[in-house]
């Protein structure tokens, strides 16, 4: 009789290729396999809640995984964790539900996008935050981010060589703030285009250097039009948070 095992993964994702599994390239999702397989003597696959592009990190990816074994989930959090690399980390396993599925079930996700905001760049931050040098106006950002909240079609922000059945995704929350020298964007939403949160921080700081109004970013959403939009902020600024089921 297998059982569910559902996993909770911090992750360091600045030498991997991403989440998911590919045929030639380190992943994290390639890893905790090979780390199970080396557990269980065989190939275990696993699910999870979505793809983080290359170079993102993770606080709360969540996976889980059919076994049939005698292993309690406290045995696979302490086996895996003497396996795996020291960049990824079993943070809890649990029993769940025979249908628990961890991508099907997902009702939302949590990012978070830190940004270094002075002059000096950073020695120890610099693979996890985006420094940009101009202070940012965090007021108007905080307008433009006001919009993003609901129910909205989010072309204008959905990155190249995707293929979806639609655009549209609702945004549940948006906050801004700083702490100290870093700007921390927070966004929840019941699910995400290929790069719709970095496309949304490349666009929204642009809001904050006084390039475009927190107007002109309603109507680059509004416009559907990727071209209208700002760059894509770079993958190291951004974390996984948590995956709300």
């Amino acid at each position: 009789m297998t059982t569910n095992f559902k996993l909770i993964i911090e992750y360091d994702g600045s030498a991997y290729h991403g989440w998911q599994r590919q045929n030639n390239d380190l992943t994290i999702q390639s890893e905790i396999e090979k780390a199970l397989a080396t557990m269980m003597g065989k190939h275990i696959p696993l699910t999870g809640s979505g793809r983080t592009d290359a170079g993102v990190h993770s606080f709360g990816q969540t996976a889980n995984f059919h076994c049939d074994t005698q292993h309690t989930a406290e045995i696979f959090v302490k086996a895996l964790n003497s396996i795996l690399p020291q960049d990824i980390v079993i943070i809890n396993c649990a029993l769940v539900d025979d249908d628990f599925h961890a991508r099907f079930h997902v009702k939302s996700k949590v990012y978070q996008y830190r940004i270094l905001n002075r002059t000096i760049p950073a020695a120890i931050y610099r693979q996890y935050a985006w420094h940009i040098r101009k202070k940012l106006d965090l007021s108007p950002m905080q307008i433009a981010g006001k919009h993003l909240v609901g129910t909205h079609d989010f072309k204008a922000f959905q990155g190249q060589g995707s293929i979806v059945n639609t655009t549209v995704r609702r945004i549940i929350s948006f906050r801004l703030y700083r702490e100290k020298d870093m700007v921390m964007l927070e966004i929840e939403g019941d699910g995400f285009l290929r790069f719709m949160v970095r496309n949304i921080v490349g666009t929204i700081v642009n809001v904050g250097t006084g390039k475009i109004t927190p107007d002109d970013f309603k109507r680059i959403l509004d416009s559907r039009d990727r071209s209208q939009a700002g760059i894509t902020a770079p993958p190291q600024g951004l974390f996984l948070m948590k995956v709300r089921y």
